[in-house]
């Protein structure tokens, strides 16, 4: 991916089939399928790809157990299905893990056991593998560092794991080379209407500021949260609101757990679910589910949030964390489509498409692991609003960027499948510190290929070492600013203005 040549592309082209606003998870399912099936297709993103709640996930590819209790089975079969297609498409993006639920109450496993029973019937073929009981013995092989006092037993059981920022650079990249064009850093500003339709958007680009007046046949409101702004000012009488919700995370060592199971924790003190999960090096132990008024583009966590975490994973860990061992904390915000009378933790996370009078098509809601699913659903609308007559989807079988089989997660360059020899090649695979796995081959490719613009870009999304070490991104951000700006033919002001960006952003990322 080459930002100038895909700027190139948008000066000389005159109009377009499909423009989708939004480059996170949703935007990118829709921008995929549309051009899988032929159509021209455009995705702008104001920020970077995922910027938002699609780079700061629990990095889960997972049907829902807890939707499950919900009675939501319609969303959770859905969600089954579309992890398996993940899985198969993007092995390199996409693994197997196994979760365990440790009981502390008799009741506790035949409980449980029973739900996970259900949904793994509910996965069908494409279930990952069975839920089993097991013995407090066979717990404690599996979670060393397992609260051991009052422990009865525990259910392991198979869900998905992801890297959330990567695929959303790997769909990108696989949305080009299925003939779509996507730009970063490119805002919408207003609709275009002619005789009462939509017929394109006026759009800025944030980096050069100039302004664009882009045609288009369809045009896709897929902006997670920040959706109901942009449904505001297509169509001022709706009713449907966004509530969103914030969820956040903590990044502890790896010896706090010292497997490569997860755990699962069905009940917290307030009736969430919590997880801690191995990535990487580190284990991520979250999330919170709180309503936020307003959505921001960088949430930041509370005391409380961040004190709820470490008090309920402590119940269950021998190694109890506190707040010094916090090594990152990231927040997300969930787009869920408001019902009256219900808290976020019960809303669904069910994607609903809205198509205003004047033709604009909203896609609301969904989560990560359905956006191949709500992309489909929703050009499958558009193919049969608009009497397109276009082929069937396909991406139920398209190998995203970097398809790989047999990879090694252990080799911290993994996520580029495929690609991996193209990204050693670019520069020295010496790592910048020894507490982060980013090397200056990483950071050339990113710039060349990836379309990072920015030292977050790099350190967050092209790799994940901010959400890994907030403090040790801080002391290497100038030497990251100075490999960019030799990439960019930048300047020495580039790389203050870059180093200072970056730090204000970071402060936020620790303790």
């Amino acid at each position: 991916m080459n930002r100038d040549s895909n700027l190139k592309k948008i000066n000389s082209s005159k109009s377009w089939d499909l423009i989708v606003i939004g480059g996170g998870a949703s935007g990118l399912g829709v921008a995929l399928d549309a051009c899988s099936r032929g159509l021209k297709v455009l995705l702008i993103e104001q920020y970077d790809f995922g910027k938002g709640t699609s780079s700061r996930s629990t990095k889960l590819v997972h049907g829902g157990v807890r939707y499950l209790k919900n009675g939501e089975l319609s969303l959770v079969i859905e969600a089954l299905r579309e992890r398996g297609i993940m899985l198969k498409n993007a092995p390199h993006l996409v693994r197997n893990m196994s979760f365990i639920i440790p009981t502390y109450e008799w009741w506790d496993t035949p409980f449980y056991g029973i739900g996970l029973k259900i949904y793994d019937l509910m996965a069908g073929k494409l279930g990952l593998g069975p839920s089993q009981m097991l013995s407090k013995t066979e717990t404690i092989e599996k979670i060393p560092n397992v609260n051991q006092k009052e422990l009865n037993g525990g259910i392991i059981y198979h869900d998905g794991q992801f890297d959330d920022a990567r695929m959303a650079i790997s769909l990108a990249h696989t949305i080009e080379e299925n003939g779509g064009t996507v730009i970063n850093y490119f805002k919408w500003d207003s609709f275009c209407y002619e005789n009462g339709k939509v017929s394109g958007i006026h759009a800025t680009d944030q980096i050069t500021k100039m302004s664009y007046e882009l045609k288009a046949n369809v045009v896709v409101n897929a902006t997670g949260v920040f959706a109901e702004k942009i449904m505001k000012t297509d169509d001022p009488d709706s009713k449907i609101k966004i509530k969103p919700s914030q969820g956040v995370h903590l990044v502890l060592d790896r010896s706090f757990l010292n497997s490569e199971n997860a755990i699962m924790v069905p009940n917290t003190s307030d009736g969430r679910v919590l997880f801690a999960v191995p990535w990487h090096d580190v284990v991520i132990v979250g999330t919170t589910d709180t309503e936020v008024k307003d959505a921001t583009i960088e949430p930041i966590a509370t005391d409380d949030e961040i004190d709820f975490i470490l008090s309920n994973a402590e119940k269950y860990m021998t190694k109890k964390p506190t707040r010094k061992d916090v090594k990152s904390v990231f927040t997300g915000l969930r787009p869920l489509i408001s019902q009256e009378n219900k808290s976020s933790k019960s809303l669904s996370r069910k994607h609903s498409i809205y198509r205003s009078k004047k033709g604009v098509f909203h896609l609301l809601g969904g989560k990560w692991t359905t956006y191949r699913k709500m992309g489909m659903d929703l050009i499958d609308l558009v193919n049969d609003t608009n009497k397109l007559n276009l082929a069937p989807s396909k991406t139920d079988s398209l190998k995203i960027y970097g398809y790989a089989n047999n990879i090694s997660w252990d080799d911290p360059l993994h996520f580029y499948g495929s690609k991996k020899m193209d990204v050693v090649n670019s520069g020295s695979p010496k790592a910048l510190t020894n507490k982060l796995p980013i090397t200056d081959a990483q950071i050339i490719y990113a710039v060349k290929y990836e379309m990072a613009k920015t030292i977050e870009d790099v350190l967050s999304r092209r790799t994940r070492c901010l959400l890994i070490d907030a403090k040790e991104c801080i002391k290497i951000a100038p030497t990251v600013a100075k490999i960019m700006s030799s990439e960019l033919n930048a300047t020495e002001n580039w790389e203050r203005e870059q180093i200072k960006l970056f730090l204000d952003l970071a402060k936020n990322y620790h303790l």
